[in-house]
């Protein structure tokens, strides 16, 4: 786990690259519409088309989806697999988007390169989303992906390496999921969880309630992000919805990644130090003026790093496996 290092948080620490980038982010999103005064189906489609902050990413053409049963109908699974190599395990991806935007194939290119860095076959989730079906439909979901993949790996891809993560949204539903498998069925067969700028606590902490600016992700997103998922008066502490309340044991080892300039920034730190009480291989990476979900901007130096330590730490735990 990454030592404290108060120099991390100085502006000075922060590369020239990574100021001019987010004074470009900043610069678009305070010239562009309030995307929550447009309809969800306008800024979906804008997304899918590139036209918004984050980049589109082409899809891969081996791409193959297919269908699991779930709770309400099929779950769409996307699967990525290595180019160049033998598959060594199966990493489960749970996409971002605040539980109300994000597809499974619109990280294709990301999920390749997870591939062929570390062998690993990737799955994405076409997990339901917000605030058509509110909780718990997404987690139900995400929960069941996950069960079937734990019960279908070895069949499926002739391995038994279990990984899972996600950014944002998809970081705290890959937290909830491997809490649900263990506590509703006994499942604790994943070896790894990758887990980006996750949102862990739903009554926002320190650096989400305090937060002011337009880097990616406001105030106002997650305050509506939030209320977009919950629709019903639920506790917002009850650990199913804000896993930083969860008990933690049992869960594999975990690599987090967050930049100075998150919202989310203490829900990474929190989250990793309450992991590592129970687990002591326990990642954390803190990037100076690292935006929210930087690692998605490829051109950025930073992204490149955070992407390579995400390697390592996979490869790692893979190699240990046998």
């Amino acid at each position: 786990m990454q030592d404290y290092n108060p120099t991390l948080f100085d502006d000075a620490a922060i590369p020239e690259e990574t100021l001019r980038f987010n004074a470009e982010i900043i610069s678009a999103i305070e010239a562009g519409p309030e995307l929550w005064d447009l309809p969800r189906e306008i800024v979906r489609a804008a997304r899918r088309a590139g036209k918004g902050i984050f980049p589109i990413e082409p899809f891969a053409a081996d791409a193959v989806d297919f269908e699991i049963t779930g709770p309400a109908g099929p779950i769409t699974l996307r699967e990525v697999k290595p180019d160049t190599r033998p598959v060594r395990g199966v990493f489960l991806h749970i996409h971002g988007g605040g539980w109300v935007y994000g597809n499974a194939d619109m990280q294709d290119e990301r999920l390749k390169e997870i591939a062929n860095e570390t062998g690993l076959a990737c799955l994405s989730v076409e997990y339901r989303l917000a605030p058509e079906n509110p909780y718990p439909a997404g987690p139900d979901d995400c929960e069941a992906a996950a069960l079937w993949l734990a019960e279908n790996i070895s069949d499926r891809y002739g391995v038994r390496f279990l990984a899972i993560g996600g950014e944002s949204a998809g970081a705290h539903l890959a937290v909830n999921a491997l809490i649900r498998l263990r506590d509703k069925h006994a499942v604790t067969s994943f070896n790894a969880a990758v887990l980006i700028a996750g949102a862990y606590d739903m009554n926002m902490t320190p650096s989400a309630a305090r937060f002011k600016g337009n880097l990616i992700l406001r105030h106002k997103d997650m305050v509506n992000f939030a209320d977009c998922f919950l629709q019903n008066g639920e506790e917002r502490r009850d650990p199913d919805i804000s896993p930083l309340y969860a008990e933690l044991h049992e869960l594999p080892p975990a690599h987090f990644t967050v930049g100075t300039l998150d919202a989310l920034l203490d829900d990474s730190i929190f989250m990793a130090n309450c992991w590592r009480k129970h687990m002591i291989d326990t990642e954390l990476e803190i990037y100076p003026g690292g935006c929210h979900v930087f690692q998605y901007f490829k051109q950025l130096e930073q992204a490149r790093q955070s992407r390579d330590q995400i390697h390592v730490f996979l490869n790692r735990l893979i190699d240990a496996h046998g």
